[in-house]
C-alpha cells in the first residue's frame, strides 16, 4: 500500500529554513567570490548546486526556495540596480527557478534513479542539471539584467553559466548518490511537485 502524505506545517517549515540557506548560501556566493554585473553574478555561484539538490528532494518546496533565495540574496540584499528596479528584480530571480525546474522536470519525465546508480542516470543529470539549466538560466539573467542598465552580455552569461556549471558538475552527481537513499527514506522527501 501506498502511503501518502499531504503537505503540512513540517513543509512550510521545511520551505522557511530552505530560503533561509538558499538566500544564505545566494549572498555567500556573491560577497566571497569575484563577481560581474554590478557584483550580482559570480564566477564560482555554489549556491545554485544546492537549489538543484533541493528541488530534486524536495520538488515544488525546493523550487520556492531557489526563486527567493536568488532573489533576496544574490540581488535585493547586494545590488542597488535590483533594488531601484523591482520588477526587473522579479524576473532576474526567475533565473534561480528556471535552473531549478529544468533538471526537475527531465528527472521526473525520464525516469532517473536520483541514487545515480547506473550511466543513464548520470547522462540525464549532467544534461539536465548542469549544462542546458544553467545555459538557459545564464540568457534569461543576462537579459533581465539588461533591462535594469547595460551590461556587458558576454561577460555576465559566460560568468553565469561557467560559476553555476563548474559547481552543479562537482556538487550535484556526488551529493544525489551519497544522500539520496537517505533522503528517499524521510518524510519529506517529495516524489513528484508537492506529495
Amino acid at each position: 500500500m501506498k502511503t501518502v502524505h499531504e503537505p503540512t506545517y513540517s513543509f512550510v517549515i521545511l520551505t522557511l529554513i530552505l530560503i533561509i540557506i538558499d538566500t544564505f548560501l545566494a549572498w555567500v556566493s556573491v560577497t566571497v567570490t569575484p563577481t560581474v554585473g554590478n557584483g550580482m553574478v559570480s564566477w564560482l555561484y555554489f549556491a545554485v548546486a544546492f537549489n538543484v539538490l533541493f528541488t530534486l528532494w524536495f520538488g515544488g518546496y525546493g523550487a520556492i526556495a531557489a526563486y527567493a533565495g536568488t532573489l533576496v540574496g544574490s540581488g535585493l540584499l547586494v545590488s542597488d540596480v535590483l533594488n531601484q528596479h523591482p520588477l526587473v528584480a522579479l524576473l532576474w530571480a526567475m533565473a534561480g527557478l528556471i535552473q531549478v525546474l529544468i533538471p526537475f522536470a527531465a528527472v521526473r519525465s525520464f525516469g532517473v534513479d536520483l541514487s545515480m546508480n547506473n550511466p543513464r542516470d548520470y547522462t540525464y543529470v549532467l544534461l539536465f542539471g548542469v549544462i542546458i539549466n544553467n545555459l538557459v538560466g545564464a540568457a534569461w539573467a543576462t537579459w533581465t539584467l539588461s533591462l535594469a542598465e547595460p551590461v556587458a552580455m558576454t561577460s555576465v552569461f559566460t560568468a553565469w553559466f561557467i560559476g553555476n556549471a563548474a559547481v552543479c558538475l562537482i556538487l550535484v552527481p556526488l551529493c544525489l548518490k551519497l544522500f539520496t537513499p537517505r533522503m528517499e527514506k524521510s518524510k519529506l522527501y517529495v516524489k513528484n511537485l508537492w506529495d
